[in-house]
């Protein structure tokens, strides 16, 4: 490995714990702690203007999640899970953490994790495509949906969208008169979202049934979905029969 040092961003809302890390990371010459965050929006930020190699991160933080912002930064940079929880350890895996350390922890356990950590900076390893997304696919459904904007992230909460439209690779998620686009594919999100809640009404079209007003003919029996708000919507043979199933 060459003598660049290791850009390394520490996230955890507890000030005691930046401490012990910044204490820790003290003796590793190659390791500059670039900036510390104490929730999951400030990491966000952080990562997408100063794109470090290292990700120090705990999991349970107010705002978001540790595995929240693993999803809105991407799998450009290398993640250690620092957490006080045993409980999602598996879970870190799946999303290609490089390690897991359990609070409290030694300097030789850190040790450990940051020499795991230069072999995937080394390699250039990164986070395969779509792998966070599988890695949450079984903790559904979704309570809010998560938007990265450059550096500022949009909450929105799954009750308040009125339905989601593919756009290729993103989707436009439709809430309140305005769309936010999210680097997703709607067969994905589908997987996350609660099946009797929100209906793949078209190849196109996911809808929060919540929303629907009325079903109306169209021409050669084609059919649409008319929105509380005006919008139509239309509906395929399939997603016909799928909203007769959840509205009979």
């Amino acid at each position: 490995m060459s003598n660049t040092r290791i850009q390394t961003v520490i996230v955890d809302d507890e000030a005691l714990a930046r401490g012990m890390l910044r204490e820790f990371l003290a003796a590793h010459a190659d390791v500059e702690i670039v900036a510390e965050c104490g929730n999951g929006f400030e990491a966000v930020k952080v990562v997408a203007e100063m794109r470090p190699d290292l990700l120090l991160l705990d999991i349970q933080m107010p705002k978001l999640d540790g595995f929240e912002v693993l999803e809105l930064i991407g799998g450009d940079v290398t993640v250690v899970f620092v957490t006080a929880y045993d409980q999602y350890a598996i879970r870190a895996f799946e999303v290609h953490a490089v390690d897991y350390l359990l609070k409290p922890f030694s300097a030789e356990r850190l040790a450990e994790a940051l020499d795991r950590a230069r072999a995937r900076i080394a390699a250039k390893e990164k986070v395969p495509e779509g792998l966070v997304s599988a890695g949450r696919a079984r903790h559904t459904p979704l309570e809010r949906i998560l938007i990265r904007d450059r550096a500022d992230v949009h909450v929105i909460p799954v009750e308040k969208i009125d339905y989601l439209e593919s756009q290729d690779d993103y989707v436009s998620v439709k809430t309140a008169g305005k769309s936010f686009l999210k680097e997703q594919t709607l067969a994905e999100l589908e997987t996350l979202l609660d099946q009797d809640v929100f209906v793949r009404i078209h190849r196109r079209y996911i809808l929060n049934i919540a929303r629907l007003s009325k079903i109306e003919l169209a021409v050669k029996d084609n059919r649409i979905a008319i929105l509380a708000d005006g919008t139509k919507l239309p509906i395929s043979r399939s997603g016909y029969a799928r909203l007769k199933e959840l509205l009979l």
